[in-house]
C-alpha cells in the first residue's frame, strides 16, 4: 500500500514559483521560501519525503488516470463525450494556451519533479546512522527513476516526438535542483537533451534500486525490471531497436518476478502481469473533484461519468477477430454521458472509491517492445512470433505463424494492431502513432488538424508560465 502524507515534502508547492518573473532571478524573502531541514534531519523525514514523492504520482494530474486518458481520447481509440469544455477542447484540436486543464498537469508534475529533486540533492547529507549508504543509494535511485518517467511523460505530451526532426525540436524545461529560495527561469530544452536525462537517470536508478521487494511493494516500487522496462519503451520511441529489444529482453527473463498471466483477471489484482503500477485503494488514491480511471471510464449508474467511449475505429479493430476476449469480457455497452448506449472498458470497474491500480507498464508491453523491435531489426522471425502468441491466445485467438508474414512491414503492422487491443485506455495509442509518424486520426472532421507534425497533436506550454518565463518558447499554432 503507499501511504499517503499530509506532509508531502511541504517545499513540492515552491515550484509553481519557478515561472514567476521576466526576470533571470528573484530573490525571495525568508518568510516565502521553506527551511528544508526539516524534511532531511532524519532517516524516517527522508523516508517520508520519498513516500511525498510516490503519492504525488498518485495524483489524478500525473499518473492518476488524467494524462493517460488523454492519450487516448487524442487519438483513435477514445470518443470523449463528457462534459468538460479543456477536455473536449484537446479532443478536437483546438486547444488554446490558456487551458486550465493543460495548466494544472504541467504545474503538479514540475511538482513532483521538485519533490525529487530533493530527495536527489539532500539524502547524501543526512546525518543519521539508521539511514545506511545503501539505503541512501536505493533512495536517491527511486527519486531518479521518479523523475525520469515524469519528465518521459511531459516531454512526449509537449513536444513534438523524437522521430519529428531528430529530437532538434523544443522539448521541456529541466529542472534538476530543489528549489533552495531563489526563482529561475529555465529555457526549454531539446526533445534529444530530456531524452538522454531521462535515460541517465533510469540508467543510474537501475543500478541502485533492488531487483524485487517484499509482497506488493514489487510492483509499485522503483525495481531494476521496471528501470529496464521504461528504458525498452523510450529507446522504442527512438527507434533504436536492439537497445529496445535488449532492455525488455532483461524484464522478460527475470521469470520469478515477472510473467504474462493466462487470463485477464490482472486488472482486478496485482499479479506478475505487473512491471510498474501506481497502487491505489478505497481510502488512498489520486481521485480528486474530475475524475479516476473508473469515473473516466464508467458510467454514472455504476458511479463514473461515462465519459470514453470506443470510437467507432476501435471497434473495428476489436470485431475484425471474432471471439476476442479483450473486447468481449473487458468492455459492454453502457449509457454514456451524452445519454447514448456505446461501448466501455470494464478494465477500471471501480469508480465508487477509485481503487483500480494505474497499470503504466505491463508484461504485455514487454513483448510487445521486443516482437516489435525483432521485426524492425530482421524482418519476419520466430522470436516476434513467440512473444505475441501468448497474448493472442489468452485473448482467445489463433495463434499465428511465421508464414503468414512474407514481409517486414506486415509483421510490424501487425504487432502493431495488436498493441492497441492489448493496452487501449491505459495511454499508450498517441505516442504508438506519432512515433510511426502517423496521423492521429483517420477519419472525421479533425482528420487535417491531427496529421503527424500538426501543431495540436502536443499540448500548449501553459500560457501562466510563458507570460511569466521569458526564456519559454510556445509551441507552434499557439
Amino acid at each position: 500500500m503507499q501511504t499517503r502524507f499530509i506532509f508531502r515534502n511541504t517545499s513540492l508547492i515552491l515550484i509553481t514559483l519557478a515561472f514567476m518573473s521576466c526576470e533571470k532571478e528573484l530573490d525571495l524573502f525568508p518568510e516565502q521560501s521553506l527551511d528544508s531541514n526539516v524534511a532531511f534531519s532524519t532517516a524516517a523525514a527522508v523516508e517520508a519525503s520519498l513516500n511525498g514523492v510516490y503519492s504525488e504520482a498518485q495524483t489524478l494530474e500525473v499518473f492518476g488516470s488524467g494524462p493517460q486518458t488523454l492519450e487516448d481520447f487524442m487519438s483513435d481509440n477514445t470518443e470523449f463525450v463528457g462534459s468538460f469544455p479543456t477536455l473536449q477542447d484537446i479532443k478536437n484540436y483546438i486547444t488554446i494556451s490558456t487551458n486550465a486543464t493543460v495548466q494544472v498537469y504541467w504545474q503538479v508534475m514540475y511538482r513532483l519533479i521538485n519533490g525529487a529533486n530533493n530527495v536527489i540533492d539532500r539524502t547524501d547529507a543526512v546525518a543519521d546512522p539508521a539511514l545506511t549508504a545503501a539505503r541512501k543509494a536505493e533512495i536517491i535511485g527511486q527519486a531518479k527513476f521518479l523523475r525520469a518517467i515524469v519528465y518521459f511523460q511531459l516531454v512526449n505530451q509537449f513536444a513534438q516526438p523524437f522521430n519529428r526532426s531528430n529530437g532538434s525540436s523544443p522539448g521541456v524545461p529541466l529542472v534538476l535542483k530543489g528549489f533552495t529560495g531563489t526563482v529561475e527561469f529555465p529555457s526549454r530544452a531539446t526533445v534529444a537533451e530530456v531524452h538522454n536525462q531521462i535515460i541517465k537517470d533510469l540508467t543510474e536508478a537501475q543500478a541502485a534500486v533492488p531487483a524485487t521487494y517484499a509482497g506488493t511493494l514489487v510492483r509499485g516500487r522503483a525495481t531494476k525490471g521496471a528501470c529496464a522496462g521504461f528504458l525498452s519503451r523510450i529507446y522504442l520511441y527512438r527507434g533504436e531497436f536492439q537497445k529496445a529489444a535488449d532492455f525488455a529482453k532483461q524484464v522478460i527473463d527475470n521469470k520469478a518476478t515477472y510473467a504474462l498471466v493466462n487470463n485477464l483477471n490482472f486488472y482486478s489484482q496485482l499479479t506478475t502481469e505487473d512491471v510498474f503500477v501506481i497502487i491505489n485503494t478505497p481510502t488512498d488514491n489520486g481521485r480528486t473533484g474530475a475524475g479516476g480511471w473508473g469515473s473516466y471510464h464508467r458510467p454514472a449508474n455504476l458511479g463514473g461519468r461515462g465519459d470514453c467511449a470506443f470510437t467507432t475505429d476501435l471497434v473495428t479493430a476489436f470485431t475484425a477477430e471474432a471471439g476476442d476476449k479483450r473486447y468481449i469480457d473487458l468492455s459492454d455497452e453502457v449509457t454514456a454521458a451524452d445519454n447514448v448506449k456505446r461501448r466501455m472498458t470494464k478494465k477500471y470497474p471501480d469508480a465508487v472509491t477509485n481503487a483500480d491500480e494505474s497499470p503504466l507498464m505491463r508484461m504485455a508491453e514487454m513483448h510487445l517492445n521486443r516482437a516489435e523491435a525483432l521485426a524492425e531489426l530482421t524482418g519476419p522471425n520466430q522470436e516476434s512470433i513467440d512473444l505475441v502468441n501468448p497474448i493472442r491466445v489468452r485473448a482467445g485467438l489463433p495463434a499465428w505463424t511465421l508464414a503468414q508474414f512474407t514481409t517486414k512491414q506486415a509483421l510490424i503492422d501487425a504487432i502493431l494492431l495488436e498493441r492497441r487491443k492489448e493496452l487501449c485506455f491505459e495511454g499508450h495509442r498517441r505516442m504508438d502513432l506519432l512515433r510511426k509518424g502517423q496521423a492521429l486520426r483517420r477519419t472525421g472532421p479533425t482528420v487535417t488538424l491531427a496529421t503527424f507534425g500538426a501543431d495540436k497533436t502536443i499540448l500548449p506550454i501553459p500560457q501562466r508560465e510563458v507570460d511569466q518565463n521569458k526564456n519559454l518558447v510556445q509551441n507552434t499554432g499557439y
